[in-house]
């Protein structure tokens, strides 16, 4: 069997067992907490290293056009002067497959020693940021599908999965209209009203 073939037919499994693994609870207690710090004028952020940084940037992009602004935060530029953009009480959501990355702790520590709270998105909840998060979010994968079995693939899949899941509950909360959403997002096919919608 190739190794495309070996892919796709990882990536089928990883994607199916994911979306069995979401936990509902999970997902409801970072949302809480980030209703918590929006209540209390306090805002939200996202960062990772590496290719979770990526996914951090996507996923700040989204969040943001749907109705929770959310600003990206370079994953290893917090401990050289970045964490400067976090004020106590804000919330962090850490993207870390293994939850061990070096430089992922010492990003996690600079944001709790600056009083804000850490949402852990990671593949392992037995895991240093998982423990060290007051959320924790499983994102795992048994198997990254490509040769090697070492580059980042489902594991990229299942994070932004489960950081999807999380903007859907955060935006139906909000009970977005489209008219607010075109403000958010004016330009391209997505930024026109449709049929019904003016």
């Amino acid at each position: 069997m190739d190794a495309l073939t070996v892919f796709l037919n990882t990536a089928r499994e990883e994607f199916e067992q994911t979306l069995s693994a979401i936990d509902r609870a999970e997902l409801d207690a970072a949302a809480k907490l980030i209703w918590q710090a929006e209540g209390e004028g306090r805002r939200i952020h996202i960062t990772g290293i590496g290719k979770p940084g990526h996914v951090a940037g996507y996923i700040a992009s989204l969040m943001s056009s749907t109705g929770t602004p959310t600003y990206f935060l370079h994953g290893t530029e917090a401990v050289h002067g970045s964490c400067g953009q976090l004020v106590a009480g804000d919330v962090v959501i850490c993207i870390s497959n293994s939850g061990e990355t070096a430089e992922m702790k010492s990003t996690a520590i600079a944001i709790h020693n600056n009083g804000c709270k850490i949402i852990a998105v990671t593949g392992k909840p037995a895991s240093w940021l998982a423990k060290f998060a007051d959320v924790h979010l499983t994102a795992a994968v048994q198997n990254e599908g490509g040769p090697m079995n070492r580059a980042p693939r489902t594991s990229i899949l299942a994070e932004v999965l489960v950081l999807q899941a999380l903007s859907v509950i955060l935006q139906e909360k909000r009970a977005m209209t489209p008219q607010e959403y075109v403000l958010r997002h004016p330009g391209g096919a997505l930024g026109q009203l449709r049929e019904g919608e003016k």
